[in-house]
């Protein structure tokens, strides 16, 4: 018997609307269903993750997943979201892309099965190149009316001022080119179904309208889309004050990724392992009961930024990420600072006090360097005291005296990091 694709979104949160029959089909037979990312970056982000579990999710379950990376749509914007029109891609640049979104993505879907729902991806360009505009005109626009893409809630959204600069032809065509990507993926592919989130069952819609008017009303194609994921404060998922928490590890160190994860609320980590994860039910249950019973240890927090920094980078990557975490409460050692690249450094002491000085600045004496030069303590008299009580660390090693801070003392020849007692951390810059 199939696991029930539906049923496993359901309990997980992530199931938003359907057409009706979708759960019966699904059911009766091995389902290829496509959903659409965008290609104007050579990474993901943890906003698509949602999209990329539910494909997850539907290979687990006998089904074939189809990735579809829009690179001629992404070229345009899509008026259902706040983009506006975005640059032409190169073809070179689409391709690099392309890999690079594969290369994440397989984290998570088997392309090299041998069985039947092996996962692909393919990309809309490849189609659409050398679609002129005459042909779409008469293959594809005669079939959808004016009236039918004006009743759409994106277009009615945009028309109505809630966007600044309107809407342009090029945007509004967009609903057109994603409906005939439904098209073709169902002529070439045997696609039945397309999964997205939710902002985008309108274009969804269209395009099983076009398959229906096109083909026939024999034919029938279905569309399913989870919820759009916010935080229990309301606000968007997956952004921050420092922008994207993107899947690729040289836009976001995995440490910052475990941070991200395990910093969010109690409410927020009990919704998101079920999303996020592909832990199954009773594991979940037990773990937020477990979580109930003591909210202090964090238990849902912790198995969900262990779980997920697993699947999109390495245990190894997670191990460095505990490892980088304990460096600010834990007993580490000057060995361990070394180990972490500089951008993880950067992250594990971000929003600590910070200062700057020149190189010809160090040889000074820690009384001298930590009052005069910078602003670690008040006073040589408070110094001398933190050293007396060896309550002061260089570079996480206690200084035993009021010695020369030198560029032998450098951590990646151009830091240092002082600590007053166990908590208050300062980073030192050497320019």
């Amino acid at each position: 018997m199939r696991k029930n694709f539906v049923e496993e979104l359901r309990w997980r949160g992530m199931l938003a609307q359907m057409m009706p029959g979708t759960e019966e089909l699904l059911q009766r037979e091995m389902v290829t269903a496509y959903l659409g990312t965008d290609p104007t970056a050579d990474s993901l982000h943890i906003g698509h993750l949602c999209g990329i579990m539910m494909l997850r999710h539907l290979q687990r379950c006998g089904h074939k997943p189809i990735i579809l990376v829009g690179g001629a749509t992404g070229m345009i914007g899509d008026p259902s979201g706040k983009s506006q029109e975005r640059n032409l891609l190169t073809d070179e640049a689409l391709r690099h892309n392309q890999e690079c979104i594969k290369a994440q993505v397989a984290k998570f879907l088997d392309f090299e099965s041998q069985d039947a729902n092996a996962a692909e991806m393919v990309n809309n360009y490849d189609w659409m190149k050398d679609f002129t505009f005459l042909d779409f005109a008469r293959e594809v626009g005669k079939h959808i009316t004016v009236n039918y893409m004006m009743a759409k809630d994106s277009v009615q959204q945009r028309l109505n001022g809630t966007a600044r600069d309107g809407l342009s032809f090029t945007e509004f065509t967009y609903q057109l080119l994603q409906g005939y990507d439904f098209l073709y993926l169902y002529q070439h592919k045997g696609v039945k179904l397309q999964l997205g989130g939710n902002d985008q069952w309108g274009n969804m819609t269209t395009g099983t309208e076009l398959i229906r008017r096109t083909l026939g009303n024999e034919v029938e194609t279905f569309a399913l889309t989870c919820p759009l994921i916010t935080k229990s404060d309301g606000k968007k998922f997956g952004k921050t004050e420092s922008g994207n928490i993107w899947l690729d590890p040289k836009r976001t160190t995995p440490y910052r990724f475990y941070q991200f994860w395990l910093n969010v609320s109690d409410d927020d980590a009990e919704r998101y392992i079920k999303i996020f994860t592909s832990l199954e039910k009773d594991v979940i249950d037990a773990l937020v009961e477990e979580h109930k019973q003591d909210p202090g240890r964090r238990t849902l927090q912790r198995r969900l930024a262990e779980e997920v920094t697993v699947m999109v980078h390495s245990q190894e990557a997670l191990d460095a990420a505990i490892e980088a975490s304990n460096i600010l409460f834990g007993k580490a050692t000057k060995e361990a600072l070394e180990k972490l690249d500089e951008q993880t450094f950067l992250d594990v002491f971000d929003g600590v006090p910070q200062f700057t000085i020149t190189k010809d600045q160090l040889g000074q004496v820690a009384s001298e360097l930590f009052t005069e030069t910078t602003k670690v303590f008040q006073s040589k008299r408070e110094v001398r005291e933190f050293l007396k009580n060896g309550a002061l660390s260089l570079n996480k090693e206690k200084l035993g005296d009021d010695r020369a801070i030198t560029a032998d003392d450098l951590i990646d020849g151009k830091y240092l990091l002082a600590q007053k007692g166990k908590k208050n951390y300062y980073l030192i810059t050497v320019k």
